[in-house]
């Protein structure tokens, strides 16, 4: 008799997963391996997403936490919270592509934004997403977020975010009020 699915565990991540929490990005985002999820970018960028250094350093800074997400005895999802004064950050979020489609992301979303208004008393959450991906931003939208107009610019050059593959990409920022 097979053991019914739990439910999603949550934690911060320690240096221990590091290796499994960069496969996991990757996974969701980058390769021919994201393109079973929603969340691809493979389109857009080639190359990394992120490594390890980068991913420590979420783990390590104090104003930050690396919120990940078990299931079934191992990591399914990530994501970083960082406290930014009067906002918290939301970023590097990833959901397995194989389990992407089926309501994780948006209990992910729930407990980050219930996560920063108790543990740093914070009524917005930002983000900045690449603004050339409409179904994201759609989806994000449907949980309450608002597009705000303001751009910034994607990092050409800068192979640690990926290798663009066209020449119109940038970041748009998205906000939300926490009550």
């Amino acid at each position: 008799m097979e053991t019914p699915a739990t439910g999603p565990s949550f934690r911060d991540a320690t240096d221990a997963d590091v290796d499994a929490l960069v496969a996991l990005i990757e996974s969701a985002y980058r390769g021919d391996a994201s393109r079973a999820g929603w969340t691809t970018e493979a389109d857009i960028l080639d190359g990394r997403r992120t490594d390890p250094e980068g991913v420590r350093e979420v783990i390590k800074s104090p104003d930050s936490r690396l919120l990940t997400v078990e299931q079934d005895g191992r990591i399914v999802a990530c994501c970083q919270l960082e406290h930014r004064g009067d906002h918290a950050y939301f970023g590097m979020f990833a959901v397995s592509p194989a389990l992407q489609g089926a309501g994780l992301g948006k209990q992910i979303m729930a407990e980050a934004e219930r996560l920063v208004r108790e543990t740093w008393g914070v009524t917005e959450m930002h983000m900045t997403v690449i603004s050339v991906r409409d179904d994201l931003i759609a989806w994000y939208e449907r949980r309450g977020y608002r597009r705000t107009g303001q751009m910034s610019p994607f990092p050409y050059g800068d192979e640690r975010f990926g290798i663009p593959q066209r020449d119109d990409l940038q970041f748009e920022l998205l906000v939300k009020k926490l009550a």
